[in-house]
């Protein structure tokens, strides 16, 4: 199934972050997490025979009403959401401590 597949490659690392290589919100946050010291995995949907089935399962764990599904970050193998919420989550200080506790941090 297409959503054990999702789970699977979100629990490779710590983070991991599923994205498009033409999008600019994925680029911004693959570039926060290298900015606060995380090695996220990067999988673009775009390079994967199976992204299109992989992006709309993200879009219904994302609950379906946004326009993308990516990007799509987890944090510890649990979702976390997309671009908006992740710079939420930092703008509150409450990202680095997702990171520290999911062991993204080499600080």
């Amino acid at each position: 199934m297409i959503l054990s597949r999702v789970m699977k490659l979100a629990s490779k690392r710590a983070v991991v972050v599923f994205t498009l290589s033409s999008c600019t919100m994925s680029h911004t946050v693959t570039q926060l997490m290298a900015d606060l010291g995380v090695n996220p995995l990067v999988h673009e949907l775009d390079s994967d025979p199976s992204g299109k089935e992989l992006e709309r399962a993200l879009l219904k764990m994302l609950g379906g009403r946004r326009l993308s599904a990516v990007p799509a970050v987890f944090i510890g193998g649990k979702l976390i959401g997309g671009s908006d919420r992740v710079m939420s989550l930092h703008l509150a200080g409450q990202l680095m401590p997702l990171l520290r506790t999911a062991a993204a941090l080499w600080v």
